[in-house]
């Protein structure tokens, strides 16, 4: 059976930092993301099912997102645990969304992780086919599974 695409758009506010970086982008600095997530599979075929003709319900597919993506990373700050104790228990102190990760937080390993979450928690009747994360207007990160 034909595979058809599906893809949600969201947007999130996130601070980060890229610790040990040679340029601005070392500092506490903010982007508003745009995040596409695009999902593959089959479109069901079951006359009076609720979801006839869909892939996916694309409400689902918000609520999943929402609920574990954007809730956790909207108006967060991102930084690496790779940060000195000292600075990471200040952060710790001051920041009441602080979202500390095992990577350096740039675009590229967002993309990474965001897929990572997807991946394991999607229903079993589709399959993540991308990420694309826009951390400006013109400038962004693709992640594909035919890649990875």
């Amino acid at each position: 059976m034909a595979k058809i695409r599906i893809t949600k758009q969201f947007d999130f506010e996130t601070a980060h930092a890229l610790t040990g970086y040679d340029g601005l982008c070392s500092n506490i600095h903010g982007h508003s993301y745009k995040l596409d997530v695009t999902v593959i599979g089959e479109v069901l075929q079951k006359l009076g099912h609720p979801k006839n003709g869909m892939v996916m319900d694309l409400c689902d597919l918000k609520e999943i997102v929402n609920t574990h993506v954007v809730s956790k990373l909207d108006h967060s700050f991102m930084i690496s645990k790779t940060l000195p104790p000292d600075l990471l228990d200040g952060l710790r102190k001051n920041s009441k969304r602080l979202l500390e990760v095992d990577f350096q937080p740039t675009s590229e390993n967002i993309a990474l992780y965001i897929a990572g979450i997807l991946k394991q928690i999607l229903p079993a009747t589709v399959s993540l086919f991308s990420i694309r994360l826009a951390e400006t207007s013109r400038s962004y990160v693709e992640w594909f599974a035919s890649d990875n």
